[in-house]
């Protein structure tokens, strides 16, 4: 398999999908918004957008499933999937904000083998493979080089849907706001994850993540040189809906943290 190669098949399809949703932006009217859920919304836009990635990475991979956030396409239950997040950040995008990001990942056996997350409104398209390091449009970057949590730039994501562990959740914000540069939550943790990878932020933690939220940023954070865990140090941060991505060097005191506050939850 030419990973290279099918990276840059998914990097041509997550552009043209970004760029259509950036374009159509403008003629998103409310009639056209539904409630999937608490805070959690879908437009045509987002079904038009999927499919577009279906179609054109069935192309790329014709023995690959889906695993894809608005259901377009069926799971391999046996070998390979896509899974893909057409608009990561709908919310953002709904209300006319960045960032909202294009997400698509490819495992085999649930290891991620090329991760594409594509950012419409700055034009900035990161991308990795196992065999590669991680690229932000062609060039390489790297984690950030930041020692411990007291000078990091902390990234998170607040929980809309779970609130089972929002006490904690709170306290450890609460936390990092007295011992840190500060927080930063953008409303798409794909892009929080990009940008742990370019060096942006210093590390990123939420709960209640899905696969197609998660799964591209993490192998692109480990090819800058990142490290990314669940909530007990473990790797079931795909899909046990809890993930820690940092620049390795604080990682075990980032986690600390967090564990102090953030109870571990497993499946």
């Amino acid at each position: 398999m030419n990973l290279e190669s099918i990276a840059e098949q998914a990097i041509d399809t997550a552009k043209r999908a970004g760029r259509y949703a950036l374009n159509q932006r403008a003629t998103l009217q409310q009639q056209h918004i539904e409630i999937k859920g608490e805070h959690n919304f879908v437009s045509h836009i987002d079904r038009q957008c999927e499919q577009m990635l279906v179609n054109d990475l069935s192309l790329a991979l014709p023995q690959a499933g889906f695993i894809a956030e608005e259901g377009t396409g069926s799971p391999n239950a046996d070998g390979l999937n896509w899974v893909i997040d057409p608009l990561d950040g709908t919310t953002n995008y709904i209300h006319s904000l960045a960032p909202h990001a294009v997400s698509i990942a490819l495992l085999e056996h649930n290891t991620p083998l090329l991760g594409v997350i594509y950012e419409p409104n700055l034009d900035e398209c990161f991308w990795a493979t196992s065999q590669s390091p991680a690229y932000l449009n062609g060039t390489r970057i790297n984690v950030s080089h930041t020692p411990t949590v007291h000078n990091a730039l902390v990234a998170t994501g607040f929980p809309y849907y779970d609130y089972t562990r929002l006490d904690g959740f709170m306290r450890s914000m609460e936390h990092l706001m007295r011992h840190s540069h500060g927080l930063r939550r953008l409303g798409s943790a794909a892009t929080d994850l990009a940008y742990v990878a370019a060096g942006r932020f210093d590390a990123f933690y939420e709960y209640g993540l899905s696969p197609w939220d998660v799964a591209a940023g993490a192998i692109i954070v480990q090819r800058a040189g990142g490290s990314v865990c669940d909530y007990g140090k473990g790797n079931n941060y795909i899909f046990g809906k809890e993930i820690i991505a940092t620049n390795t060097l604080l990682h075990n005191e980032f986690t600390q943290i967090i564990a102090q506050y953030i109870p571990h939850q497993t499946a």
